[in-house]
């Protein structure tokens, strides 16, 4: 179960509660299946809304401002010196879930390689279009038993082997997210207090 919530939450049509690190009343935050880079979550509105023009207004506002709240702590967390932030917005974009998703990437000076070796900080994007970023793959090859396929996963400190992690090590990873987002909170909260507001 994640560690907020025993109700369950869904991205689209898959059960993602334990993979929660983050709620407010309209969004939730889950750490991926298969990260492109470490830090590597989506931030999702609860309603399973496709697109974003199916969103609310209250739903585009809350989503976008968790983005920015889950920025900030995964930036301190993992070290990062910038974010890649991504919505694939239908499936000619990409987008392998039909569930209005943001993706937030911490990001490295050369965390992908040079760019005259081939890498560079675009290459994220042929990452996310690729069968490492299809989401909705991952997911259902984990719900029918089936596993991921192997491949390469660019790593922020080395290249290494990787395939779909365990929900125990998701499960672990949304605990020690969740509570670095109460750090952030209290800190954040502190600081609207010392200015008065």
């Amino acid at each position: 179960m994640s560690p907020l919530t025993t109700k369950p939450i869904y991205f689209g049509s898959f059960l993602v509660t334990s993979q929660v690190f983050h709620l407010t009343p309209l969004t939730f935050c889950l750490v991926n299946l298969k990260p492109l880079l470490p830090g590597h979550v989506l931030v999702s509105p609860l309603r399973a809304a496709p697109r974003l023009r199916d969103l609310t207004p209250a739903e585009a506002a809350d989503l976008f401002v968790t983005v920015r709240r889950v920025g900030r702590t995964l930036e301190r967390v993992y070290g990062a010196s910038a974010l890649n932030v991504a919505v694939q917005d239908g499936a000619d974009a990409g987008q392998s879930v039909p569930h209005v998703h943001a993706h937030i990437i911490p990001r490295r000076a050369d965390d992908l390689g040079a760019p005259r070796e081939g890498g560079g900080p675009d290459k994220v994007y042929d990452l996310l279009e690729g069968e490492d970023g299809d989401v909705g793959r991952l997911l259902r090859e984990r719900d029918e038993g089936t596993g991921g396929r192997k491949g390469k996963f660019p790593a922020v400190d080395a290249d290494e082997e990787r395939e779909p992690r365990s929900e125990e090590e998701m499960r672990r990873e949304a605990e020690w997210l969740a509570e670095e987002m109460k750090k952030d909170e209290e800190v954040e909260g502190e600081e609207k207090e010392a200015k008065g507001g």
